[in-house]
């Protein structure tokens, strides 16, 4: 797997949350009517504290932090589940989401087991629907807490 692709001229890479970078990627922020669709950075890197199976990386367009990604990595399931995605408000439609969702299903598929990938998405206007179905994820028909899951075989 690689850890970086080119978007146009600028190289999108997954990196580690370290103790010199939190604050920076727990400033990262969507728009504030994109609050209700992901939570905050700070939230999602306490939680995987306090989970054995998340695995969480930073994105970073060339050394700019523009985004945060974490999914459950449970290797005795077939699938894995993308918990989290966010890209800064102020990197949104840049195609460094795009970029980066592709090199984590890349990961994802080294993974072991790996048979799908999966999300939930808040069904309303301004939600990742969309952003998700160009990537290949598909609605399952399923819904957990409210949210419509989404597959990726594969």
């Amino acid at each position: 797997m690689s850890d970086n692709q080119i978007s146009g001229e600028i190289i999108v890479t997954l990196r580690e949350v370290t103790a010199d970078t939190l604050r920076e990627i727990c400033r990262l922020n969507v728009t504030k009517e994109q609050t209700k669709f992901v939570a905050p950075n700070s939230i999602s890197i306490a939680q995987a504290y306090f989970s054995e199976h998340a695995w969480f990386r930073a994105i970073y367009a060339d050394d700019t932090p523009v985004g945060f990604a974490m999914i459950e990595d449970q290797p005795e399931k077939p699938e894995y589940y993308l918990w989290r995605f966010m890209i800064d408000h102020r990197y949104q439609r840049m195609g460094f989401g795009f970029t980066a969702m592709k090199l984590l299903i890349e990961h994802v598929k080294t993974r072991p087991g790996a048979v799908e990938f999966l999300t939930s998405v808040v069904q309303e206007d301004g939600g990742p629907q969309g952003f998700y179905e160009k990537l290949g994820f598909k609605l399952t028909g399923e819904y957990e807490e409210g949210e419509a899951m989404m597959s990726l075989p594969l």
